[in-house]
């Protein structure tokens, strides 16, 4: 996520139960385990992130 930590202000994990892995953003869910019925793919979450910020949205200069 370091490519987009520009525009990131707050990231949070939080535990729950039974395997739960979701991914919110703005309120939004991007990508979850338990919809998908499996884990994500290397890169799988930064991609529907990207999708999520748009082509707007430049990658963060290093």
């Amino acid at each position: 996520m370091r490519d987009y930590q520009h525009v990131i202000s707050e990231m949070s994990l939080v535990t729950g139960s039974s395997g739960v892995f979701d991914v919110v953003v703005d309120g939004h869910v991007i990508y979850s385990k338990h919809s998908t019925g499996r884990h994500a793919e290397p890169g799988e979450v930064l991609a529907l992130f990207r999708e999520f910020v748009g082509p707007d949205v430049p990658i963060y200069e290093r």
